[in-house]
């Protein structure tokens, strides 16, 4: 009797240390455990230490809370403008609320990853190849607003999208190539255009300011030549006044001097003349001696008028 009493002690005692054991559940962090009643949702298990009741209560999914990223395979588009290009992509999203993300929609990862192609193939479609090639961040912003929001109702918040490469095809490539150096080439050719007509520009700014500084000192030189010739034409008003009240006065060596002046200058116009080689001069030699006299004489008397004067 006593040994069936013990025994049943025993397998309590192992029934209870079960119980417990299938009671006690520890969740990891960065994980969620849903928790079913009958096969229906009660409660969410947070990280830690949590307790169901055992038999009763069962863990209906382990949901993954860390963000998750997902790659999208390469797929065919056909562009707006007709172009089959090859796009593929990523997606980052997170899980927020674990009993949507587990009891909302079936295969989770299999449903965002279809929904996500399905929009770039929506969205591309919708667009020229030059706008996929050009505008891959708008491309980013608008797949990343659509999809976040079908994503709402299953607990889920995506945070990005991002398309990792396009690919035209080969003979797309070629055509574009080849119009990317036609256009460099129109540019080289109109930076080239546009240095030679600068160039001409400065070359005739600096002609015309060549002239016109050219022709300031013509006007310069015309000046001081006049204004030399009008000095000149004073000196010699002078001196013909002082020889004129001279002779009025009655002095014959002014004459004198006034007639050997012309005389002289004359010789030396004939003898500087480039076609003359010999100059014969049937000149009256005491004549311009006497002359000369006198002015010489007239010199002196000037001189001596002068000492009396101071």
């Amino acid at each position: 009797m006593l040994e069936g009493f013990s025994a049943f002690v025993v397998a309590l005692a192992m029934l209870a240390v079960i119980l417990i054991v299938l009671g006690v559940k520890a969740v990891p962090q960065g994980m969620e455990y849903t928790v079913e009643r009958f096969g229906r949702y009660t409660e969410t298990m947070r990280p830690g230490l949590n307790l169901i009741v055992p038999i009763i209560d069962r863990i209906g999914h382990k949901i993954n809370m860390m963000e998750t990223v997902l790659d999208v395979p390469s797929q065919e588009i056909i562009t707006k403008d007709n172009a089959m290009i090859q796009v593929d992509g990523v997606v980052f999203y997170q899980v927020l609320d674990a009993a949507k993300a587990a009891y909302e929609v079936n295969n989770l990862e299999f449903a965002v990853l279809n929904l996500t192609m399905t929009n770039i193939r929506t969205v591309m479609g919708s667009m020229d190849l030059d706008e996929l090639l050009s505008k891959r961040d708008d491309i980013n912003a608008r797949l990343l607003t659509v999809v976040d929001e079908a994503t709402t109702p299953w607990g889920l918040k995506v945070t990005r999208i991002e398309i990792k490469d396009i690919a035209p095809p080969k003979d797309l490539v070629d055509s574009m190539a080849r119009q990317m150096k036609a256009e460099r080439d129109k540019r080289a050719s109109i930076l080239t255009a546009e240095g030679a007509r600068q160039a001409a520009i400065l070359e005739a700014e600096g002609l015309k300011q060549a002239a016109i500084l050219e022709a300031e000192g013509r006007k310069e030189s015309a000046f001081r030549d006049a204004e030399a010739r009008e000095r000149l034409a004073q000196a010699e008003a002078r001196a013909t006044l002082m020889l004129s009240e001279a002779i009025g006065k009655g002095d014959v060596q002014a004459i004198n001097y006034f007639v050997a002046q012309k005389y002289v200058e004359a010789v030396a116009k004939l003898a500087a003349a480039p076609n003359q080689k010999v100059l014969l001069m049937p000149l009256d030699t005491s004549g311009l001696i006497g002359t000369l006299a006198g002015v010489a004489e007239l010199t002196r008397e000037a001189l001596s008028k002068a000492e009396t004067r101071s």
